[in-house]
Formats: C-alpha cells, sequence, structure tokens
C-alpha cells in the first residue's frame, strides 16, 4: 500500500506533518506492509493536509485531513473521502502540462519522474543543433512566465549568437509576489522539471554552467532543489549529460528575499555578491549579464514548461492558448476565495470564471468587489472587466498585466484607497534607491494618497502625474508598474477617492 502525503511548504503549513506522525502510527499498530511517499500538494489548498491512498481502483483522496481522521482512513469510514482527487471539479477542469507530474509522483524519485515522462524532452534535444532546439522554444509560443511575457525563443537566441567563451543560465526563483506559489510548487513537487529545463536552455544557447537564485523565505524549496541536483548529478543528468558529452552543472543560491531582486538585474547583482540593485540596459543580460557574460534570465515556469514542449513537440504546446498567448498558465488563486489553490489552464478563460466559477467567489460570501492580478503591482480588475480573457495583450487592453499570474480577491468590505496607498508604500520600502522616481516618487505618493484621504481632492490630479513620472522614469519594474494598483484603484473606483474627506470624517 502507498499513502501520499504531501510535503509541500502549504501542506506543512497546514498539519501535514502531524498527519504523517499519525499515519506512521497506525501502520506500525496495524502491522501493515506501507509506503509513505512525500508527494507535492495536488493545488487545492482548501483540502490541504490531502492524503491519497493507492487502491486497486486508482488514488482515493481524504481531505483535508485532521490527526482525528487517520483512524477512520485505515477502516475505511472517512467522512473525508472525496474519491478519486484527479476527479475534483476544480482539478478535472485544468489542463495540466507545466503541472502534469505534480502531486503524482515522488518529487525526489528520478525513476518516478522518468516513468512519467521525465527526459523525453532532453533526450530528443540532444539529437538537435543548438538553433533548432531555439527554433522549437519558438514555435512553441513560449513566453517569459515571470511578468514581462517576452518570447523566451528569442532570448535564448541572442543568447546563442552572443559572442563569449563562457555562458551561464540564471533560474529567477525569487518568487515575491503577493499571491504567487507556483514556482514554490514547481520546485517542491517536481524538481527534476526545473533541471531539465536548464539543462535544455543550456545545451541550446551552448551555456554550461546555470544557477538557481531562490529566496531565503523558501527552505523547502530549497532542501528539494539542492537534493535533487545530487540526484541527478549522480545519475549523470548533470555533468556530462547523459554521456552525451555535453557539460551542464547547476548551482543553488539563496538571496536574502529582496522584493527588487526578482528583477533580472538586480538579481544578478546578487548572484555576483553585490548590492540588489538595478542595473542599466543597454547592455542587456543577454549579452552582458552575470559576471558580464552573456546570460539566459527565466523564470521557473518557463524554464520548467521546457520540457514538456520538447516531450510532446512545439505544436502540441502552441495549439493551447489565445492569440500570442500559447500554451497553458499555472494561476495562482488567493486572497478572499472560496477554492485557493493553482490551477493550469489554456490561456484565454475570463477572469470572471477564474473568480466565480473556479474559485468560488468570496471565503466570505459577499460579492466580489475586486481582484489584483499580476501581484502587488498588479492592476485592482473590477467586476465591470470580469470578461476579460486571460491573455497578455487582453489584459495590457484593458489597463492591467498578468505578471506572474496570482489572483488575489477581495470582496466588497475592501478599502481601495487604502489599497492604492498600500501599494506606494510597497514600493517606498522596498525600492533599492537606484532610481528617483522610485526612490522619492513612492514616499512622495504615501503623502499625496494621505492628502487625499484628508479630504484634498486636489491632490488626485497630482496623484496621477506623480504615476505618469514613476512609470516613464524608472529603471525597473518596481516603480515603473506602481502605477498600475495606484491608477487602477483611482479609475475604477473613483467615488473612494471623490468621497475621502467624508469617509475620514
Amino acid at each position: 500500500m502507498k499513502i501520499y502525503i504531501p510535503r509541500d511548504a502549504a501542506a506543512k503549513a497546514l498539519g501535514a506533518e502531524r498527519i504523517v506522525k499519525a499515519v506512521e502510527a497506525e501502520i506500525k499498530e496495524r502491522g501493515i506492509d506501507a509506503q509513505i511517499i512525500r508527494n507535492g500538494s495536488r493545488g487545492m489548498i482548501w483540502l490541504e493536509p490531502l492524503v491519497e491512498v493507492e487502491t486497486a481502483e486508482g488514488r482515493v483522496g481524504y481531505g483535508p485531513v485532521t490527526v482525528a481522521d487517520v483512524k477512520s482512513i485505515f477502516e475505511g469510514d472517512s467522512d473525508k473521502a472525496l474519491g478519486d482527487v484527479e476527479q475534483i471539479p476544480f482539478f478535472a477542469a485544468q489542463t495540466r502540462l507545466t503541472f502534469a507530474r505534480v502531486g503524482k509522483i515522488d518529487p525526489l524519485s528520478l525513476s518516478d519522474y522518468e516513468a512519467h515522462g521525465g527526459l523525453v524532452g532532453l533526450r530528443r534535444a540532444i539529437t538537435m543543433s543548438a538553433e533548432a532546439m531555439v527554433d522549437e522554444v519558438k514555435t512553441s509560443g513560449l513566453r517569459g512566465r515571470g511578468g514581462a511575457g517576452f518570447p523566451t525563443g528569442i532570448k535564448w537566441d541572442t543568447v546563442r549568437l552572443a559572442q563569449g567563451e563562457k555562458k551561464y543560465i540564471v533560474c529567477n526563483a525569487d518568487e515575491g509576489d503577493s499571491g504567487t506559489f507556483a514556482d514554490r510548487m514547481i520546485m517542491e513537487g517536481d524538481p527534476f522539471t526545473l533541471i531539465e529545463g536548464m539543462i535544455i536552455a543550456g545545451l541550446a544557447t551552448h551555456a554550461t554552467k546555470g544557477f538557481v537564485y531562490i529566496r531565503s523565505e523558501y527552505p523547502d524549496a530549497i532542501e528539494q532543489m539542492e537534493a535533487a541536483c545530487v540526484i541527478a548529478r549522480d545519475a549523470g543528468v548533470l555533468g556530462n549529460v547523459l554521456n552525451s558529452g555535453h557539460q551542464f552543472d547547476i548551482e543553488i543560491r539563496v538571496g536574502a528575499g529582496a522584493y527588487v531582486c526578482g528583477e533580472e538585474t538586480s538579481l544578478l547583482n546578487s548572484l555576483e555578491g553585490k548590492r540588489g540593485t538595478v542595473r542599466a540596459k543597454p547592455p542587456l543580460p543577454a549579452l552582458q549579464g552575470f559576471m558580464g557574460r552573456p546570460t539566459v534570465v527565466n523564470n521557473v515556469i518557463s524554464l520548467a514548461t521546457v520540457p514538456v514542449i520538447f516531450e510532446k513537440g512545439a505544436q502540441h504546446y502552441a495549439d493551447f492558448g489565445l492569440g500570442r498567448s500559447k500554451g497553458t498558465m499555472p494561476i495562482q488563486i488567493a486572497g478572499n476565495v472560496k477554492f485557493g489553490g493553482l490551477f493550469e489552464t489554456a490561456f484565454g478563460m475570463p477572469l470572471g470564471d477564474l473568480v466565480n466559477k473556479i474559485g468560488g467567489g468570496t471565503a466570505s460570501g459577499r460579492p466580489v468587489k475586486a481582484v489584483q492580478v499580476g501581484g502587488p503591482l498588479g492592476a485592482y480588475m473590477p467586476v465591470s472587466k470580469f470578461d476579460t480573457p486571460f491573455g497578455y495583450e487582453d489584459f495590457d487592453q484593458k489597463g492591467g498585466l498578468i505578471g506572474h499570474a496570482g489572483i488575489v480577491v477581495f470582496d466588497d468590505t475592501a478599502d481601495m484607497l487604502g489599497m492604492a496607498r498600500f501599494a506606494m508604500e510597497f514600493c517606498a520600502v522596498e525600492s533599492c534607491g537606484k532610481c528617483t522616481p522610485c526612490r522619492i516618487g513612492a514616499v512622495r505618493g504615501v503623502e499625496t494618497i494621505d492628502r487625499i484621504a484628508a479630504g484634498d481632492n486636489s491632490a488626485v490630479e497630482i496623484l496621477t502625474d506623480l504615476c505618469e513620472t514613476m512609470k516613464d522614469g524608472s529603471l525597473c519594474a518596481l516603480g515603473g508598474f506602481t502605477p498600475f494598483p495606484v491608477m487602477s484603484a483611482l479609475q475604477n473606483f473613483p467615488e473612494e477617492f471623490s468621497t475621502a474627506k467624508e469617509a475620514a470624517e
């Protein structure tokens, strides 16, 4: 008998370790021949800790499980029985490509990984030229999943063609946006797919060394990635890649957790042991990145998606999606929502369906007021824009951005003036101080919003001009994107700004 209990950080936070001890005690007491497998989370956080038991009919789920529920699971009369986990509506409605293995396998079993399609893409890539590999990524339509949505194949081609005796692949795992956890879930639940994607990127660009830059707040992800790299190295996946003669190795680096280090040039400075401040562009990191050498900087999800593209073919991946938004996106649904978790689907689903049909509306039961998409610097989308298809260009046309695809739901009690202030205050605190619009503009922005809250409606125009200055003058996304939440709150909920004086009184 195999019993699956997630080792995922969210499951652990909800009591998974206590469940493991209770299950171990029950196995010992009953004298059963059973094995506990610490898998990744299926992504249905409201059901964690989720326990799955392998039976003749397949894996049967139970959740959310408490210590008191364990005995009834073994006796077969638990009221927490869910049946086949993959038939739960939230899960069954997904198109899982990047996350196909997460929750199914033992994350640190290379044989388990291969049994579910792992290394098929890498073995195919080894037979291809670097140019053909880059063309495969271009044809797939894969774009950066970390925020900007830049075509991955074009970035790779720039590094492939760049002159340099040494090149690097840098994985940006500094997942700092509120309401995001997809990177963490991949690293904890299927680390070999990230390793495989980085190796393919190395082969395609002639890079021989990779770094995974993980924030220190992710101890479980750090532990899993370090262990996976050792296993991959011992198995000949890293080093002399599958005895192909191609050399590639990976080093895990831990960052201190500064939000600005999620910006690629700040990350590179930190990786080099310098202060995490942004670099002016040009030169681009693709030409002068880590240690001044040509460097691919990609997000975890971008790199973790590469193996499935090479396994199933570029066209298979490109057939999913909407317009220029090809493939699938792991959407993280959080905030005041009934069914929070990770939902991977093809681009194109309307925002309202994601919030109401998939997320189940608010956990409080009150009406939805706004949804912030794209992290703390994303726009607040009102209900009137819920028909917006989930796609890069579609969101851009509605004054929003997808970013890392984190969705944070707010009900009708949310104070949008206060949320706008938080965005400005966040930027003021997290700014690296490099450029004036971000360093000073955010501080002045907080002061200006406080004037509006006190009833000075003339400050609204000042706030608008300030946001334009920040957007146009900042060197990185932090200052450049801060106007998104502020201006979206101002434009979509103007009554909360014009009536600020009355509210204050």
